[in-house]
């Protein structure tokens, strides 16, 4: 019996890092426009977010700086690693995106990328860079947490 807790997401990649430097204000779930030879490698999970970030060109969002590896049986008709790839969102949703990006100083952080019924998805943030005091503050809560939960452990 197939278990109900995947309910069909595969996650391909992550951006562990975003957390730590950024705070988040929404989630967005957004397409990717890929090429043929783009989708078999991000099948392979070849595909590397951490240093990606969204921008908006011409009333659409774009990814940069993602990427994604070449497809070694591609030969001729293979694709630029690191090429803009188009985000597929709503007209609402662009605008909204585009709104927070100008007037509160926001920028789109992608957070990870999965596989959902079969279409490549991108989950981007609405974020806020963090300070290097609050990164100080993160680190004190996780090892608090991590001491707390020794001490849990011993006593009982």
């Amino acid at each position: 019996m197939k278990s109900k807790n995947n309910l069909g997401l595969k996650i391909i990649s992550l951006n562990r890092k975003a957390s730590f430097n950024y705070f988040f204000d929404d989630l967005f779930e957004a397409g990717v426009v890929l090429k043929g030879s783009e989708i078999k490698s991000v099948r392979d999970g070849k595909v590397n977010i951490s240093d990606a970030y969204a921008i908006e060109k011409g009333g659409e969002i774009f990814l940069i700086n993602s990427h994604i590896s070449s497809y070694k049986q591609a030969s001729h008709s293979n694709h630029n690693p690191t090429s803009e790839r188009k985000l597929l969102l709503n007209k609402k949703e662009i605008n909204k995106l585009i709104g927070k990006m100008q007037k509160e100083g926001f920028t789109l952080i992608p957070t990870k990328m999965y596989f959902k019924k079969g279409k490549a998805k991108l989950e981007i943030a609405v974020a806020k860079g963090k300070k290097q005091f609050d990164k100080r503050q993160a680190i004190k809560r996780k090892d608090w947490n991590r001491d707390k939960a020794r001490y849990v452990r011993k006593t009982s």
